[in-house]
């Protein structure tokens, strides 16, 4: 008789863990996933199509009545925006946000990007829970509004007041619209706290209104509110078509302040006691329109089944849109077993891929994207990108692309914008290839242009135009650019680049006057030797020994290289200035080293990146990128340095500034 074998109990427990795993599995495929598709959105999900085209009406409607408020302004939106409907919490749970390694339970979320926005909400409603629409109403009007404007972007007072008025929009029978409802919690915190002046309302910034603590941001979004409620309908509506021009003055560009006086014909002292008034009279009044015709978009609206693949495709690319690349490529790789040619699972999972530092992998993918891709913008457009990333040193700076990547990236690009001509971030890729690699700068202003009508209030288009610019030698511009986003940039990161920016403008520029100053002066014949004053007595004694007269050319050649000497960098205490030329870059994870030849001396410098230095061309001949690698050409360079602090440093100290000089230039120390 043959013996049985008895599994152990740990064994049986596995085998029915692993059983139910399966079946919940089995249990989730059998899902049925819709896509609707209406004339502004995308929406996707496994709740009911029914239910799928509720959402979509509602946001259809909520869109069309906030483009009312201001007719002559262009919210239209670049970037589209894909909403997933789970067909109730349990299946919204694995996909919502997460906070220190916790679910943040939300009932619906708004999670805007450079290239896709997502919605995400369940038309379950358990007991006592917030209305998701409300916050999904208060972030898109972020997005509209944010999309409108100009470089210097909506002030905070008015973009915070402005989506809490619609937060709380409603519709009945597809006709009847609420507007400006009251908010309770913003009444009670007015009633009970003095107002904050208009001019610190004003004054606030995305940036110090992140840094407040919570009361005073809750006052803040209170007051706000108020202001905006006012702006709009008190005063019998009297206020609101200046409402619309502070807008359109905002996205011209103009500071707040001047918008605002020119807008109301008034200070902010005399806005400020009609608002006080406002409050206090609690004259808080709703509006109420009822529409003519229905506001009905489901003919306009197409509908089609999902595979199992396409479904697991959006819910990985939401999750890497959330920042869970991990979570996201698990599923990503899920699609593409169920179907490999899946273009969407193969372009997110290489972007997880590119967030998980895996680059290799990352261009694999991409790369297999964009060949299978004849008629999406969107695998063109990560390939080039992931491509732009790489040989990228610590800070994300990069120091230049090789001609065949560059090349690469361009002809990528190019289809992207082919495919999808209204997606900004393509011309703004492809502008900044042209700017690192210093070529088709004209072309580069061109693109950028582009970006910026497409999606007027992304900033970091207007810092990539400065520096194009700047490479232009249109200062000024250059100059305005970075000052009002120096200023009024909503990212502190973005702030600090462009006060970057901005004070390398302001070097060049003070350089550039003086080279041309003593230029101009002896091509008319109006030479005049200007010494450092270290070098006064000795260069005095110089000009007046005997000998054989020079040249005007021999002149005018030494005047200019004085000119050259007067406007280069000097050194400060603990630097060491010295003249050679400039080998190599050598490009790591920590850093550059510049490869500098001295005579017989070879030195090592380095540098966290290019940001921090000081660099600044006095010859033609010097033109061009700065890459990794050998110089194609050793450049004659002045370099200003700190010697290391001793023998064992791997460096042989850090550089200051990079200074190209003309090859016959003699710096005479």
């Amino acid at each position: 008789m043959k013996s049985r074998h008895t599994r152990p109990p740990f064994v049986r427990a596995a085998a029915a863990a692993l059983f139910l795993l399966l079946a919940a599995q089995a249990a989730a495929a059998k899902d049925t996933w819709t896509s609707v598709r209406s004339q502004n959105f995308l929406l996707v999900g496994n709740a009911s199509e029914k239910e799928i085209r509720q959402v979509a009406t509602r946001l259809e409607q909520f869109r069309y009545v906030f483009t009312q408020l201001f007719p002559k302004v262009n919210f239209n939106t670049p970037v589209p925006t894909t909403v997933v409907v789970f067909k109730n919490d349990s299946a919204y749970k694995p996909f919502k946000p997460l906070a220190d390694g916790r679910v943040v339970e939300v009932a619906g979320y708004f999670q805007s990007g450079q290239d896709v926005n997502y919605i995400t909400l369940t038309p379950e409603r358990a007991s006592g829970a917030e209305n998701p629409y409300g916050t999904i109403y208060h972030e898109f009007t972020h997005l509209l509004v944010n999309n409108s404007t100009g470089a210097g972007e909506a002030p905070p007072w008015f973009n915070e007041g402005l989506a809490e008025y619609y937060s709380t929009f409603a519709i009945e029978d597809d006709r009847k619209v609420y507007l400006g409802r009251l908010v309770n919690y913003h009444l009670q915190l007015l009633r009970d706290q003095k107002l904050i002046p208009l001019s610190q309302l004003f004054a606030v910034t995305h940036y110090s209104l992140e840094r407040n603590k919570h009361d005073v941001r809750s006052l803040f979004y209170a007051e706000s509110w108020a202001l905006v409620h006012y702006l709009i309908l008190g005063n019998d509506g009297k206020r609101l078509p200046q409402l619309g021009e502070f807008l359109t003055l905002t996205k011209k560009g103009m500071p707040t302040d001047e918008a605002f006086r020119r807008a109301f014909q008034t200070d902010t002292e005399g806005m400020e006691k009609e608002l006080r008034k406002y409050v206090q009279a609690y004259s808080f009044i709703g509006k109420v329109a009822t529409f003519e015709h229905p506001l009905v978009f489901d003919a306009q609206m197409t509908s089609a089944p999902l595979t199992d693949a396409e479904a697991e495709a959006y819910l990985g690319d939401l999750l890497l849109h959330i920042n869970r690349p991990d979570d996201a490529a698990v599923r990503l790789q899920h699609a593409l077993e169920l179907d490999p040619a899946n273009v969407l699972a193969r372009t997110s999972l290489g972007m997880a891929r590119l967030r998980q530092k895996r680059d290799a992998e990352a261009i694999v993918h991409l790369h297999e994207a964009a060949a299978a891709s004849a008629n999406n913008y969107l695998p063109h457009y990560y390939y080039a990108y992931a491509l732009s990333k790489q040989g990228a040193v610590e800070g994300g700076f990069v120091p230049g692309y090789p001609p065949d990547r560059a090349a690469e990236m361009r002809a990528s690009l190019r289809k992207a914008i082919s495919l999808r001509p209204d997606f900004p971030e393509s011309y703004y890729l492809l502008s900044w290839v042209n700017l690192v690699t210093g070529e088709n700068i004209a072309e580069g202003v061109q693109l950028i242009r582009q970006a910026i009508a497409l999606a007027p209030g992304d900033q970091r288009y207007s810092l990539v135009l400065a520096q194009l610019y700047l490479r232009q030698d249109k200062i000024e511009e250059a100059r305005r650019l970075a000052e009002l986003l120096s200023r009024e940039g909503s990212d502190p990161g973005l702030r600090a680049t462009a006060q970057s920016v901005l004070a390398s403008i302001n070097n060049y520029d003070e350089q550039l006057k003086k080279y041309k100053a003593e230029r101009e002066a002896f091509e008319k014949g109006e030479p005049k030797l200007v010494v450092r004053d270290e070098d006064e007595e000795k260069g005095s004694k110089e000009a007046e020994a005997p000998g054989p007269q020079k040249s005007d050319d021999e002149r005018v050649a030494e005047a200019m290289a004085q000119a050259i000497r007067d406007a280069l960098r000097r050194p400060q205490a603990g630097e060491t200035r010295l003249q050679g030329v400039l080998t190599k870059i050598e490009c790591g994870p920590k850093g550059l080293v510049f490869v500098f030849k001295a005579g017989e001396r070879t030195l090592r410098l380095s540098a966290a990146g290019f940001g921090g230095l000081h660099i600044v061309s006095f010859s033609q001949e010097a033109g061009g990128e700065l890459t990794c690698g050998p110089r194609k050409a050793e450049t004659p360079s002045v370099v200003t340095f700190r010697a290391a602090p001793d023998a064992k440093a791997k460096t042989d100290g850090t550089l200051v500034a990079l200074e190209f000089v003309p090859a016959n230039f003699q710096l005479k120390q």
